[in-house]
């Protein structure tokens, strides 16, 4: 087995692209990888296609890096929420390109495209705009719309615990996404809040199994999205306040 624990953020995102494929985790704030999206503003692709819930909160994280010019369009069911303050302006100005997928279908999409499925049919959207140019069809006197199965080049999620070989367990709520984006995904990349030694994590509870899993690094404090919102932290930016609590590792060495 290989060992999935990597130096840093930094180190973790270095081999994302201009132009590619990106799923972020998160369900608003709950198991959203802050640290992961800031590396990845830091490290500076653009020219992303990201897939998320929602484009995030206040100008930190997904928000962030949106507002920095390194996505050229969203896939998400929520693009605005009380505390946008990035993404409308910019997709009325015409500076970034949305899908809107309902939530259920954005979840579907996801777990086809990590199944192997490279369409499905609902009767969701059926009937609006969100239906225009897709196929329809009608099955036992209901008619469906096609939608196809997504998948990414990387995926950034948030875990709760794991071990050197990838293994991954989550917090409640803030699972959402991650197991299903780690299967669509050709690379998955997971920041922590625990490593733990191998044989610890019981394989009942393991929901994530190391096979989806290339990079991890632990993260033991991860900020909290609503709180830099509220103190008004922007990233990027020098003297940030907001700091957590990042374990550099090196690749190989026995970690608990």
């Amino acid at each position: 087995m290989i060992d999935k624990r990597v130096a840093s953020c930094a180190s973790a995102v270095a081999d994302i692209k201009d132009g590619d494929t990106v799923m972020i985790g998160g369900f608003g704030e709950a198991g959203s990888p802050i640290e992961l999206i800031h590396a990845l503003i830091d490290h500076g692709a653009k020219n992303l296609t990201v897939i998320n819930n929602n484009t995030g909160s206040g100008r930190v994280g997904l928000a962030a890096l949106i507002e920095n010019g390194q996505v050229a369009k969203m896939i998400c069911s929520y693009p605005r929420t009380a505390n946008s303050l990035v993404f409308p302006e910019l997709y009325r100005s015409g500076k970034i390109e949305l899908e809107l997928v309902p939530q259920g279908t954005l979840a579907e999409r996801i777990r086809a495209g990590g199944a192997g499925i490279p369409a499905f049919f609902t009767k969701t959207s059926v009937g609006t705009p969100l239906a225009d140019g897709k196929e329809c069809r009608r099955f036992e006197g209901d008619d469906y719309v096609m939608e196809r199965g997504l998948k990414a080049d990387f995926a950034l999620i948030k875990a709760k615990q794991a071990d050197r070989y990838g293994n991954l367990t989550f917090n409640k709520t803030a699972r959402n996404f991650a197991p299903i984006m780690a299967m669509a995904a050709k690379n998955t990349l997971v920041q922590v809040n625990e490593m733990v030694e191998l044989g610890v994590l019981d394989p009942e509870n393991v929901i994530t199994p190391g096979i989806f899993v290339n990079a991890l690094i632990e993260v033991t404090h991860p900020q909290q999205e609503s709180q830099l919102v509220k103190d008004g932290i922007v990233y990027p930016q020098t003297n940030n306040p907001a700091t957590s609590s990042i374990k550099e590792v090196n690749v190989g060495e026995t970690q608990a």
